[in-house]
């Protein structure tokens, strides 16, 4: 059967979707030995996808890790200014996975890393509008809760968002004229933060991987 390029690629468990779709753009990835373009099909289970030079085959295991991400800590694989990532805070057998989605260096919470391309497109894309839950601990006054806000208790707001534009809870708290001190995302689509303390993380159960692969049906 006949798939986009991104997709296999993706699949792979290496980069994401829209990862994919910039190494196709750039000339980086090759069907058969001959380089492909935008738009282009293959057939994974007859034809030779690579990119950059190796082989887009789709790993024969998938993992799913939870982490907690602490402030101050990178979501990325690799920091050219030699910050730390969340890479540093796994061992070596799962530094091959690929976070989903971002948090930004002075956020901590949820975070989900994986080889499974689907996955990461489904709890990422836009289109998939997944809904994600933040704490925010905030100071000032405000006339008005911001959007998608509701009171926990002083000083405390849990937020509920479907997109996942930058530092978009932190802009709608300061557009009300609150000022964000501390941000943590603790649940996102059917996952949930639960008792993780900052830094750590654990495997998915098996239901957790079958809820988050329900989100593409």
């Amino acid at each position: 059967m006949r798939e986009r390029l991104q997709k296999i690629i993706a699949s792979g468990g290496s980069c994401s979707r829209r990862e994919a779709e910039r190494l196709i753009a750039a000339g980086r990835v090759t069907v058969n030995g001959v380089a492909a373009a935008a738009g282009d099909t293959a057939d994974p289970a007859r034809d030779v996808v690579a990119a950059d030079g190796a082989a887009a085959n789709a790993p024969k295991r998938r993992d799913y890790i939870l982490m907690y991400k602490p402030r101050g800590v990178v979501v990325t694989r690799r920091d050219e200014k030699g910050r730390k990532t969340v890479m540093d805070l796994l061992p070596g057998q799962y530094r091959h996975l690929v976070p989903a989605g971002r948090l930004d260096l002075s956020s901590e919470g949820l975070l989900l890393l994986t080889n499974d391309g689907d996955v990461i497109y489904n709890l990422t894309h836009p289109s998939r509008k997944i809904k994600k839950v933040y704490l925010a601990w905030v100071q000032g006054s405000a006339a008005a809760l911001p959007p998608h806000a509701r009171p926990v208790s002083p000083g405390l707001l849990a937020v509920t968002l479907r997109e996942g534009k930058n530092r978009q809870v932190r802009n709608m708290c300061e557009h009300a004229g609150l000022h964000v001190t501390r941000l943590k995302r603790v649940a996102e689509g059917p996952l949930k933060i639960g008792g993780l303390k900052s830094g750590q993380w654990r495997l998915l159960t098996e239901k957790e991987i079958e809820k988050l692969r329900l989100l593409s049906r």
